[in-house]
């Protein structure tokens, strides 16, 4: 039987001392009943929460692990620079072999900026465009996620209107929704951002249509905008290169984070050498952007990508655990919704408008050691290996049967239905 009683309590304490008693994406407000906060020791794919229950990790700490838990020639290139310098008054030498590293990489990168999340990543683009040719206009797609800072967050506490005051909303992969805000933006447009694939919460994935990413590319060029792609959730988990590559587009900027350390905190932004003169006239710093334990840790973790074949591992781990699960729902007669890359699945149920199909069913794999998400894509890691799938599928065969036969009794998840229904004015949109 699993306990969680070290978890309950440390939530009660939590709740004394954190707001709200935990915050941000990594809070469990949202997910099902008995879903641990807290975790006290990750190896390879597997995760243990503070009771000593260890499962298999479908999030990947919501993507930065890349290549597995505490990989070994990771920790060592971390061990090692640890013992030399790491936050310091000035950068270490490996900020220079970093960004040549990232440079030869990315195809349409020219220069590197490091930082530490994605949220300054995709906020030094957005200042970068701006400063290109002074202009203010941005679009994004609504509902696409660019961050938590003020001008992206998905919530609006806190949040002025005249933070999002200069931003025009355009729908994800319509040609002409982009072309009609191109329009209303005028003689001021500033950049366009665009995500890999459509990555929203709550809804299916959608990979990119090329005719809307060469749109994006052409109306970029005509009005001397700059166009960004915010790699930063599937950044290397659909490429070695910066994901729209597959699809014959080259950014100015790119936005990348999560797997770039490997669970070190670091993030960077690309840029080629049209974005380069605005890139040296922003400010932009923080006190521990520059320390040199995580780009030890990235300049590992980049070395494996360029070296291994962890891209086709994932891919077909991720084909595995996608042709298992929706071979395994009609089996037992659920219609199963397994959209986006493989390598970042998002699971859903048909005919499940209250999410308690897909809430039940991830509670029950969570009793079995499988760690799933009923509302946000999840992520493969090149430590999982055929018999992690096998367990997986064994755990979920188990909750398609526990739900199947509780189908009639199994309640709705008031808050999950408010958030994704959740209705947000125009100036307010993420």
């Amino acid at each position: 039987m699993r306990s969680n009683a070290k978890d309950r309590a440390l939530r009660e304490r939590a709740a004394q001392v954190i707001p709200g008693g935990m915050y941000g994406h990594q809070s469990t407000i949202l997910m099902p009943e008995g879903f641990p906060q807290f975790f006290t020791q990750a190896e390879g794919t597997r995760i243990s929460d503070a009771d000593g229950n260890t499962y298999i990790d479908f999030m990947c700490a919501f993507g930065p692990n890349l290549l597995g838990y505490q990989h070994p020639e990771i920790m060592t290139a971390i061990q090692r620079q640890q013992t030399q310098i790491d936050t310091s008054t000035g950068p270490s030498p490996l900020i220079v072999d970093l960004a040549e590293a990232m440079v030869d990489m990315i195809s349409h990168a020219d220069w590197a900026m490091f930082c530490k999340n994605g949220s300054d990543a995709t906020t030094m683009a957005l200042m970068i465009s701006r400063a290109h040719r002074d202009k203010r206009k941005v679009l994004v797609a609504t509902n696409a996620y660019h961050g938590s800072l003020p001008w992206s967050t998905p919530r609006p506490g806190g949040v002025l209107a005249e933070d999002r005051a200069h931003l025009i909303y355009f729908d994800y992969n319509d040609p002409q929704a982009l072309t009609d805000a191109v329009k209303q933006a005028g003689n001021d447009l500033a950049g366009i951002f665009a995500t890999p694939f459509r990555h929203d919460t709550f809804t299916d994935q959608t990979l990119p249509d090329a005719e809307y990413a060469h749109t994006a590319r052409r109306l970029a060029d005509e009005h001397d905008a700059l166009l960004v792609v915010d790699d930063v959730r599937a950044g290397f988990r659909m490429a070695r290169d910066c994901s729209w590559e597959t699809i014959g587009v080259r950014p100015d900027l790119s936005a990348w984070g999560k797997v770039l350390g490997n669970g070190q905190p670091i993030s960077a932004l690309l840029g080629n050498n049209r974005a380069r003169e605005a890139a040296s006239r922003i400010f932009v710093t923080g006190s521990y952007w520059f320390s040199a334990v995580p780009m030890a840790a990235a300049l590992e973790t980049v070395r494996i990508i360029r070296e291994t074949d962890y891209l086709d591992h994932i891919q077909k781990i991720g084909a595995l655990f996608r042709n298992g699960l929706v071979e395994q729902a009609k089996g037992f007669g659920f219609d199963l919704r397994h959209t986006g890359p493989e390598t970042l699945p998002m699971v859903l149920f048909d005919d499940d408008p209250d999410f308690r199909l897909g809430y039940a069913f991830c509670a029950a794999a969570l009793k079995r050691g499988v760690y799933l998400s009923p509302y946000h894509n999840m992520f493969i890691n090149a430590a999982m290996t055929e018999a992690d799938i096998a367990e997986t599928l064994e755990a979920t065969g188990a909750a398609f049967e526990e739900i199947k036969q509780n189908r009639d009794s199994i309640q709705p998840s008031q808050l999950l239905m408010a958030m994704a229904e959740q209705k947000r004015p125009t100036t307010m949109r993420q």
